[in-house]
């Protein structure tokens, strides 16, 4: 069976677009009654190359299950798609709703996140709900989602997403009903989820009560569109997607808003494998990974200069990259009187240091170069646990930017490197630590690991990868770190 885009189109053609999917919401979540004036809504989906029965099975559950005195319009907003069926096909369509839908297209490519902002500015609903192409909202998603808008305009609410297999659309919840999970993030700018604390569950009297998080996944939730004018929508200067959580996210609660989940909503999202899609000149507009730059522009705006150096730690190739201006993102922080990150971080994130505890200083970092093979440790781009390597070394960092903090953890990325009988592995680190067994000799150039008091070795034949005991006089024990500077810099 051909796969396109990395979904199934026969199998999403043979699923009715009507089809009900499975109930997951809370049993109290049947017993709330929730104001019967609800601000209009205009539900807005960003699609670049979807599959149109993807699409369509997005809008379908969203006019089905929507209250449609709440849903003033769905406003389908094409960031330049060259599929045919999203053309003529996908316009006839959304002929059959009367009205109910509204589609403008882009007429070049810009990316999610300057899409999104697009669609805020031509929405025509007091509140406007962002989903992506590839979603399907259950029973009474909506009402529970305004809500706490209604109550207070400078919240915005995200629903609790279940998963929809990318092969078989199987719709299932993702958490547990009995346990609450909140968006956070580690220094490296990867968003994680954590258990709500005890301190925010507190406040609440029932378990299917809104509670607040210090950040989001980034894909679904509703805002009052005024307030996300206001805020000045996304920062125009994020490029194709990501970063755009946190900058939101930090905008919100520093200038005054909040973030709720809201476990009476639910939505499933058709989890993907990999990017079906490149981002074709947008990516030719910068030098360096677009995440990372975005990633640099939103700490620059919202950290506080500690706060800062955490991210350059655990991205140090970042001080490399151009952000381009942010003059109007600190100007908009200024006028909008925000608080510090610091706040931040003591009031709404205070589990984050919890899991991911302030990073020691590097001691090294860059390549780490074997004396007598001239070739660099790798990590193969494999997943842990894994085995690491030896490879030619490229001189452009990624699986070969290694790190040696000062309390001994080696890391890759997010990863650390740690050793056993089996050999050196790429391994998940420790929640809640940031130390290590390694200690490296600047004099005879070893990698001493204290735990089993041998060194890092490869082996002259098979560039095997393990502990062997030390010998100063062994090249094969040798190892250089040399700093880079990543080749799109030159």
């Amino acid at each position: 069976m051909r796969v396109l885009k990395n979904f199934c189109p026969y199998l999403t053609k043979l699923i009715s677009l009507d089809f009900i999917p499975n109930h997951t919401r809370l049993e109290e979540c049947k017993h709330w009654d929730y104001p019967e004036e609800l601000p209009s809504t205009s539900v807005i989906i960003v699609f670049h190359n979807e599959g149109l029965s993807v699409l369509m099975r997005t809008v379908h559950s969203v006019i089905n299950r929507s209250p449609p005195n709440a849903l003033k319009e769905i406003l389908l907003v094409d960031d330049f798609s060259d599929k045919e069926n999203l053309k003529s096909k996908l316009e006839s369509n959304i002929n059959e709703f009367k009205g109910k839908i509204r589609l403008i297209r882009n007429s070049q490519r810009e990316g999610l996140i300057r899409t999104r902002s697009r669609g805020a500015q031509e929405a025509r609903g007091e509140v406007i709900v962002f989903l992506d192409a590839h979603c399907e909202v259950n029973t009474n998603w909506l009402p529970p989602l305004l809500a706490p808008i209604l109550r207070d305009h400078k919240t915005m609410t995200v629903p609790v997403i279940d998963g929809i297999d990318h092969k078989t659309f199987e719709y299932r919840p993702v958490y547990g009903e009995d346990r609450h999970f909140r968006g956070i993030f580690e220094w490296g700018m990867l968003y994680k989820e954590n258990e709500v604390p005890h301190r925010e569950l507190k406040t609440r009297k029932h378990n299917s009560e809104p509670y607040k998080s210090p950040t989001h996944a980034g894909g679904l939730f509703a805002i009052n569109r005024e307030y996300f004018l206001e805020l000045g929508a996304y920062d125009s200067g994020l490029l194709v997607w990501g970063g755009e959580n946190f900058e939101l996210s930090f905008k919100i609660w520093q200038c005054g808003g909040s973030i709720e989940w809201v476990p009476c909503s639910r939505v499933g999202h058709v989890y993907r494998s990999f990017m079906p899609y490149n981002f074709g000149k947008l990516a030719q507009k910068k030098k360096g990974p677009l995440i990372t730059i975005n990633y640099k522009r939103v700490i620059e705006t919202w950290f506080d200069s500690d706060y800062k150096e955490y991210f350059y730690t655990r991205e140090p190739m970042a001080k490399y990259l151009d952000m381009g201006n942010i003059d109007d993102q600190l100007a908009l922080k200024n006028r909008l009187g925000c608080h510090s990150f610091q706040w931040y971080m003591e009031n709404v994130a205070y589990d984050v240091l919890d899991k991911y505890p302030v990073p020691p200083p590097n001691v090294h970092f860059g390549e780490l170069r074997s004396v007598a093979a001239s070739k660099c440790l790798d990590t193969l781009g494999k997943a842990p646990p894994s085995l690491m390597a030896v490879q030619h070394c490229h001189g452009y960092g990624n699986n070969q930017l290694i790190r040696l903090n000062a309390k001994g953890q080696l890391g890759v990325g997010e990863r650390c490197v740690e050793a056993d009988g089996q050999g050196v592995k790429l391994t998940v680190c420790r929640l809640g630590t940031v130390d290590g067994p390694w200690i490296y000799d600047e004099n005879t150039h070893t990698m001493y690991h204290r735990v089993h008091k041998k060194c890092m070795a490869l082996h002259p034949q098979n560039s095997h990868l393990s502990l062997m005991p030390c010998d100063i006089n062994n090249a094969y024990q040798q190892w250089l770190f040399k700093q880079i500077k990543p080749k799109w810099y030159e």
